[in-house]
């Protein structure tokens, strides 16, 4: 069952982006609040943020062994995995994601504000918490240039490795391949998200690090009321 709702985060608050496999959690990382319109929901995370994550995520972070993000497969095809911590590093992130949308636009700025890359991430439609929002990483992505003039996709390989599994569904698979068109045409528009000032965005440094409950980790399953 789906849970609506019109409550909307106000701006400089803190939201929590959970990813949600299977009822339980998979990953949980505390974000700044840009703005929040209800039809679309601006995002921020930045060097120093500390997140929940699988461990075997981290080992592929860590290592970028194949065999390492093969094993964090075949643990959400089991719902099977251990969460533990890693810090946000390098970045700053900042994530635009739609109502409804199979996608998140986000952008990766250096410590110095200057537009490191574009990245689309193809992701279940999110669902609104009393403390954030929850969604799922599709594996799919779209890296462009900062300047929008050439684009790849990445991870395709990995998609249709979670297709095979049953990881990602058919009704999902059906959604990311209108996403995929739809994310192309704004690109070469320059329309939407694409086209809107947000490399301009700056964060605000008076801004505190936004952080998870301090009972995080004892919240590993999610609401009968937010399961799909």
């Amino acid at each position: 069952m789906t849970i609506s709702t019109t409550a909307l985060f106000s701006s400089g608050t803190t939201a929590i982006r959970r990813e949600t496999y299977g009822g339980r959690v998979l990953t949980a990382a505390p974000h700044r609040v840009i703005h929040d319109t209800g039809d679309e929901i601006a995002l921020a995370c930045w060097p120093g943020i500390q997140s929940l994550v699988p461990t075997t995520w981290i080992d592929w972070l860590q290592t970028r062994n194949p065999a390492a993000r093969d094993e964090a497969l075949r643990a959400y095809a089991a719902r099977r995995w251990e969460l533990g911590h890693w810090t946000w590093r390098d970045t700053i992130w900042l994530a635009i994601t739609g109502r409804d949308a199979f996608f998140s636009v986000n952008l990766y700025f250096s410590p110095d504000h200057s537009l490191n890359r574009w990245y689309v991430n193809f992701q279940r439609p999110y669902e609104r918490t009393p403390e954030g929002i929850d969604t799922f990483d599709l594996a799919l992505d779209l890296v462009a240039d900062p300047d929008l003039s050439q684009w790849e996709w990445k991870d395709e390989d990995e998609y249709e490795q979670s297709r095979r599994m049953g990881i990602i569904t058919d009704a999902e698979h059906h959604g990311v391949q209108e996403a995929r068109d739809e994310v192309v045409a704004m690109i070469e528009d320059r329309r939407g998200v694409f086209g809107a000032d947000w490399p301009n965005w700056r964060a605000d440094p008076s801004w505190p690090v936004p952080a998870l409950p301090a009972d995080a980790m004892a919240e590993m399953t999610v609401s009968a009321a937010y399961r799909t």
